[in-house]
């Protein structure tokens, strides 16, 4: 897959920092792959940190609606991510641990990112963000 054509948002992520100290804790428990705890810390290092109150609504994070396309096959998905403790198949919703959740996290509406996905490496696109 050529990727060089795929502009990758640069911009620093922004978290609240309850899910900053959450995404720093599954780093530290070593569930990612190499180019995944080596891009999240990166993500990390660079973050913008605000007050839960003050994410912009186009932000990624805990209980949002998430459409997202997957750029090379153009598949789109709709996630609706929660806290671990609250994510059930039965009721569609996804954790923000999953490996998806951890990609979009702190990425704003029309944001491009790359995340190894079990099949490989995925470019996607953030279509839509809805705060539930």
């Amino acid at each position: 897959m050529n990727t060089t054509a795929i502009k990758i948002d640069t911009r620093p992520i922004v978290l609240s920092r309850g899910i900053f100290d959450l995404l720093k804790s599954h780093l530290r428990r070593r569930k990612l792959s190499k180019y995944n705890e080596d891009k999240l810390e990166l993500e990390l290092r660079y973050a913008r940190q605000v007050l839960h109150r003050e994410l912009p609504q186009d932000v990624v994070t805990v209980n949002t609606c998430v459409k997202v396309r997957e750029l090379v096959s153009g598949n789109e998905f709709t996630y609706h991510l929660v806290a671990p403790e609250l994510a059930k198949r039965k009721n569609n919703t996804l954790s923000i641990l999953s490996p998806i959740g951890v990609a979009m996290l702190g990425y704003p509406q029309g944001a491009e990112l790359q995340w190894e996905m079990p099949e490989g490496v995925k470019v996607f696109r953030i279509e839509e963000v809805l705060r539930k």
